[in-house]
């Protein structure tokens, strides 16, 4: 880790937008999971829109990002925690004050 990131951690002692930006994304992810299929919310997030593909590399999408952040939170088998609420809840805030401890005492993500 460069030596910039660490002081920045060492002095602002608040987690990055992009950690912040995960554990919401998977907040709302787990909403949109537990709601009933008839929702327009889940049946928007699932919905197939043929387009025209690109040339290079496909753009990673919403749902591609949200399997990484469940990874990186979760570990494995954080797909079937989505649907307790309260264990989800759990994980969430588990990894959100790792987060903050991290940043606070200025060590590795």
């Amino acid at each position: 880790m460069t030596t910039i990131v660490v002081v920045r951690r060492q002095r602002v002692k608040k987690p990055t937008i992009a950690d912040t930006v995960r554990l919401n994304r998977l907040c709302w992810f787990g909403q949109i999971q537990r709601m009933e299929e008839n929702r327009i919310s889940k049946q928007v997030l699932y919905v197939n829109l043929e387009t025209v593909q690109l040339r290079g590399r496909p753009r990673n999408g919403w749902q591609d990002e949200v399997m990484e952040d469940g990874r990186l939170v979760g570990g494995k088998g954080w797909k079937e925690k989505v649907y307790n609420r309260e264990e989800w809840k759990k994980l969430l805030k588990k990894n959100k004050e790792l987060s903050h401890s991290a940043y606070a005492n200025g060590m590795n993500e």
